[in-house]
C-alpha cells in the first residue's frame, strides 16, 4: 500500500434518515435527514449532497493541477456538482454525477475541455468512482468528452 497522506475520520449514528455525522476534530457537524423529494422532512443534509459538495472541492484542486501541466491560468474556478440517486435492479441503488465546470479565464473551449478531462484522470473522487458511477462533464457549458 502507498504511503498514507491523510485518513478522514467520522462517525454517524441514526443513518441517513434520523442521523448525525461529526469529523473525528469536529469541524464537521451534521444532522443527517431524508430530503423531501425522497418522503423524508427535510431539515438537514443527506449523503448526496455531502458527496457533491466533497467531489466538486476535490475536482476544483485537480483543475489547478491540471491547468498548470497546460501552462494555463484558470482563475476563479467554479462547479456546480448535481448528485443523483438512482434505483437499479434488484432493489439496489446507484449513483450518477454531472460536474458542471466554470473556467471564466480559459475562453478556448477546447482547452477548458482537456483541463477538465485531464482533472478527471488526476481527481482521487474520480478515479475512486471510475466504472461504477455515470459522470456528465462540462466545461464553459460545453460538454467534455
Amino acid at each position: 500500500m502507498a504511503k498514507v497522506l491523510y485518513t478522514a475520520k467520522a462517525t454517524v449514528t441514526g443513518g441517513r434518515a434520523e442521523g448525525h455525522g461529526r469529523s473525528s476534530d469536529g469541524a464537521l457537524d451534521v444532522q443527517l435527514r431524508s430530503p423531501v423529494e425522497m418522503g423524508g422532512d427535510g431539515g438537514g443534509t443527506n449523503p448526496e449532497q455531502l458527496f457533491a459538495i466533497g467531489y466538486a472541492a476535490c475536482f476544483e484542486s485537480a483543475i489547478g493541477a491540471a491547468g498548470r501541466r497546460e501552462h494555463a491560468e484558470v482563475g476563479d474556478v467554479s462547479i456546480d456538482s448535481h448528485v443523483s440517486l438512482l434505483p437499479t435492479a434488484g432493489g439496489a441503488f446507484t449513483l450518477a454525477v454531472v460536474l458542471d465546470v466554470s473556467l471564466p479565464q480559459v475562453e478556448n473551449s477546447e482547452l477548458a475541455g482537456r483541463i477538465v478531462g485531464a482533472a478527471h484522470q488526476i481527481c482521487p473522487y474520480s478515479n475512486a468512482i471510475r466504472g461504477n458511477i455515470d459522470v456528465e462533464l462540462r466545461a464553459n457549458g460545453h460538454t467534455v468528452k
